[in-house]
């Protein structure tokens, strides 16, 4: 009996043993994937920081390796040179801008709801980030490069369906969508360089400016195809 007991005890241990050595690949993988995430982030933050204060063409490697605790060659395991890390940089923002935009065109019910909707969000995920109004200071002409990059391309292409379907339900007037999503970004953009250089920052009265703006120029646009007796705007 005394033996019986022994053997399940002994039997028991060994399968516990097994199970550790089953489990410890995988508890390794996953404690070097939350490491190789816990660096890439270190180094994304330390990048935003570095890019605000020196803007994108002064700032180094080296400068962005330096606030962090990492060795200097980790950085190139995560990101092969300075521009990479940049584009990473745009991408996380665009995002951001994408997500606040969405929320206000698709809650519009008017056309000046759609038009403003899209200008707050971007304006205001821009001013209300003290770190982001700096580098958008420091690095407009660094940014603007990216425009046609697979980083901003989604930000538009997002931008294209809501038009195109505002249009559909007759939210929006039936003009050109790819000279009306251009208009938006042109004027986003280019206007939140003026008003990042402000002091104080008035996401608020750039929104309205640039809004009532673009809506006039859509009224004009369509008083005169409505004079084309249903011909199309170029």
């Amino acid at each position: 009996m005394r033996q019986s007991v022994s053997n399940r005890r002994n039997k028991a241990g060994d399968l516990g043993a097994m199970n550790d050595r089953i489990a410890t690949p995988d508890l390794l993988t996953s404690k070097r994937e939350r490491n190789k995430a816990s660096n890439r982030e270190a180094i994304l933050r330390a990048a935003r920081a570095v890019f605000a204060e020196m803007g994108y063409g002064a700032a180094s490697v080296r400068d962005i390796i330096r606030r962090t605790d990492l060795a200097s060659g980790t950085f190139y395991n995560y990101f092969p040179d300075k521009h990479s890390i940049f584009r990473a940089i745009v991408e996380e923002i665009a995002n951001g801008i994408r997500l606040q935009q969405g929320l206000g065109r698709r809650n519009a019910t008017t056309v000046e709801g759609f038009i403003e909707g899209s200008f707050r969000g971007y304006f205001r995920y821009i001013a209300q980030d003290p770190e982001l109004v700096a580098l958008t200071r420091r690095s407009a002409g660094a940014i603007r490069t990216l425009f046609d990059e697979p980083e901003i391309m989604p930000l538009f292409r997002d931008l294209l369906a809501d038009i195109s379907e505002a249009m559909g339900r007759g939210l929006l007037p039936k003009l050109d969508v790819d000279l009306v999503a251009s208009a938006i970004v042109g004027m986003a953009f280019e206007m939140s360089i003026v008003m990042v250089a402000r002091d104080p920052i008035d996401a608020e009265a750039t929104t309205k400016f640039a809004t009532a703006l673009l809506i006039g120029g859509l009224a004009s646009m369509m008083a005169q195809s409505s004079n084309k007796s249903g011909g199309k705007l170029a």
